[in-house]
């Protein structure tokens, strides 16, 4: 994350990650405030076994394209909202030059972020993918018991 201001939002993902067993680390790296230590997390992050990186920042949120710049592995960007409700953040993840691809979510979207890192490392990896597919049956069970429980809301003019 660009700073621990980002953490509200980038715990999701840490959750998600958590939840599904896969080791992570958690750094606040500043494209603008540290750029030597960013370059270095990004070249080094495959020699130490990182196979996605989630890179969440705000305002100009340029740590997702430098990390991506410095090396092959897939980066998931997340805007953070704050200035322009997270729109310039999303904007600078989204509209990066050809060669130097990041995958974005929406704003906030931390938990769409690690559930998109789960979905990239779970095509090599069986145990991952079955806890994948438990965790997204249990989103239906929820869809279902909601309208379990709308079915007990009454109005005069509804109709289910």
């Amino acid at each position: 994350m660009g700073s621990t201001s980002d953490l509200p939002v980038m715990e999701k993902a840490a959750a998600i990650l958590d939840m599904m067993e896969i080791p992570f680390e958690m750094n606040a790296l500043s494209a603008h405030r540290t750029p030597r230590e960013v370059e270095t997390f990004a070249a080094e992050a495959e020699g130490r076994g990182v196979e996605v990186i989630i890179a969440g920042a705000g305002m100009a949120a340029a740590l997702p394209g430098v990390i991506a710049a410095g090396t092959t592995i897939p980066v998931i960007g997340v805007p953070i909202k704050g200035m322009l409700d997270g729109l310039d953040a999303m904007l600078s993840m989204i509209q990066m030059p050809p060669g130097i691809p990041v995958a974005t979510v929406g704003v906030n979207a931390a938990q769409n972020a690690a559930l998109l890192a789960v979905e990239i490392l779970a095509l090599k990896d069986e145990a991952l993918a079955r806890r994948l597919k438990t965790y997204k049956e249990g989103l239906k069970d929820k869809i279902v018991k909601a309208n379990e429980a709308l079915s007990e809301v009454k109005y005069r003019f509804k109709v289910n």
